[in-house]
């Protein structure tokens, strides 16, 4: 008897394969771990809660090099190493031999294929290292599939690597799905029917409410506080998307979308849309799909970081994540998938709001500062254009100027360190050749210089006060604050995954070579990252 009731358990078990069949990366933008724990007992069954206790649940992973912008999160994520080695330094350089700002994903060579001029050109050239997603369709002979689905570019382009099937991006001006020559001559049949159901209007023609009632969102701001802009000014719930988005000429203001929950939503749909039509999982070698939530980071330039509107849109996130997970389960089975979530940084907390609460914090006035800087240079060197740019963190020197005035390159960044550590919010300050002539090992130096890439990094590195923040802008554009922390949540689910809580520090960056430890092929070039030991059984 005891003999038959064996069998017939392991008869209706559901074995993994030596291998999964289909590999899922999920990133949330911006997505504190903190999220994951405040409100834990408002997420559904089936979402975040479901991959945290019946997965592998990092508690501790963190980005282990200072400048945390979006791009440098998901090259790193995708490649397994830091910006040092994979070249990403941040969403922006400035290109000295060249005198222009470089978009680290900008490509010229390439066209935009089936959206608005210019919102396609786009490829993973500035990235210096393979991807996981990379190594695995080398090792297939080019069999197993990558595609990357993001409304930012960003994601789609770095998470799926150089060698990827497709990545598709949001077009803001229409809300479709585009993509670049890089990858297609054309847009598939599916994304084109895709786009035609017009998902878009349906998002934008209804009003965005609580999920519940508003008096359960303990977790969070009173709805009306003086921490957020909101949407045209609005800041309290109930909002009339159709009102909000109608542009008066009977047309709608689309990029709306990408800061509504329903901009998750979206991206949801079009990758279940990818899994079937590009038949992912089911074929002889694994495939990979990354997808990249983005509604989280676009909805923080115009909410606090603990306002009822940003709860909402986990809460509703969680929905859409267990509605995918579902998916997978019946188009595939989850035990032939492999899951993993994370975040390519955390939103950092408003300093507005800790000065509240009598935390130290403040905004560094990067314009004041670099302003003063140059009338500082000016007064020793005499007028000239002693700084090219500035961008998150990284002064950039004239070095022609510099070489032309038979100046000493690191007499100059020394002055320029020792200046800017005087302003308010600048804690420490560290110089190009400091960072190219040691190796630090340890402390807020060695992330430093995790984040220097010898072509790209600017002359000065700083280092702003726990708290502080800087608000960020190029070439006259501005963008958001610069406003990222390290800590991220991590999960693995589903496929071989064990059920474990892990509470030692790890890294996103130890995504890839897990990965690859798991599928039995070479870690990415140039691969930092360590295999996490207790994923799998």
């Amino acid at each position: 008897m005891l003999q038959l009731a064996v069998a017939g358990s392991l008869q209706g078990q559901k074995i993994p394969p030596q291998k999964p069949k289909l590999i899922v990366g999920i990133t949330v933008s911006g997505m504190q771990y903190d999220y994951l724990s405040v409100y834990w007992d408002k997420f559904s069954e089936g979402g975040f809660r479901k991959m945290a206790t019946t997965g592998a649940n990092c508690k501790n992973a963190r980005y282990n090099y200072l400048i945390t912008d979006p791009a440098v999160g998901f090259a790193s994520i995708a490649t397994g190493t830091r910006p040092s080695e994979h070249g990403i330094v941040s969403d922006y350089w400035y290109r000295r031999i060249s005198n222009e700002i470089v978009n680290s994903i900008e490509d010229r060579e390439q066209t935009t294929i089936g959206g608005s001029y210019g919102t396609g050109t786009y490829s993973p050239w500035a990235l210096h290292s393979r991807t996981f997603s990379d190594q695995m369709r080398v090792q297939s002979r080019f069999q197993s599939r990558s595609i990357g689905v993001s409304m930012d570019p960003r994601a789609a382009v770095l998470m799926a690597g150089h060698t990827a099937t497709a990545a598709y991006w949001l077009d803001p001006v229409q809300a479709n799905w585009v993509s670049s020559s890089y990858y297609l001559d054309s847009l598939p049949n599916w994304v084109n029917e895709f786009n035609a159901k017009n998902y878009r209007d349906l998002y934008l023609d209804r009003t965005w409410e609580t999920l519940r009632p508003i008096s359960d969102y303990e977790e969070s701001m009173l709805d009306n506080n003086p921490f957020e802009t909101g949407i045209n000014g609005q800041i309290t719930f109930p909002y009339d998307l159709a009102k909000i988005s109608s542009d008066g000429k009977g047309g709608k203001d689309y990029p709306l979308l990408m800061t509504t929950p329903w901009g998750n939503t979206y991206t949801k749909d079009m990758a279940i849309a990818a899994v079937v039509n590009e038949e992912l999982g089911q074929h002889e070698f694994t495939d990979v799909i990354h997808i990249g939530f983005n509604a989280t980071k676009y909805l923080a330039n115009h909410y606090s970081t603990w306002s009822v509107e940003t709860q909402d849109t986990y809460l509703r996130l969680d929905e859409d994540i267990a509605h995918l997970l579902q998916f997978l389960d019946d188009q595939l089975g989850l035990e032939n998938v492999l899951v993993y979530l994370t975040a390519e940084n955390a939103l950092a907390v408003d300093p507005n709001y800790l000065a509240e609460n009598r935390i130290p914090s403040g905004f560094f006035n990067y314009r004041t500062s670099i302003s003063l800087l140059r009338s500082y240079l000016n007064a020793i060197y005499g007028r000239g254009e002693w700084v090219t740019f500035y961008y998150a963190q990284q002064i950039y020197l004239n070095h022609q100027l510099i070489e032309d005035s038979n100046l000493s390159l690191e007499e100059v960044q020394d002055k320029v360190a020792r200046f800017m550590v005087q302003m308010n919010g600048v804690s420490n300050a560290l110089q190009a050749y400091v960072l190219q002539q040691n190796y630090f090992t340890d402390g807020v130096l060695n992330r430093i210089q995790n984040s220097y890439y010898q072509k790209r990094s600017g002359d000065v590195i700083l280092y702003l006060t726990p708290g502080w923040v800087e608000h960020s802008s190029v070439a006259g554009g501005v963008f958001e604050e610069f406003r990222y922390a390290p800590h991220v949540p991590l999960i693995f689910y589903g496929w071989k995954i064990n059920r474990v809580t892990i509470p030692y520090r790890v890294s996103p960056t130890d995504i890839a070579p897990s990965i690859a430890s798991f599928m039995e092929i070479s870690m990415p070039d140039n691969a930092t990252g360590e295999v996490i030991q207790q994923l799998v059984k």
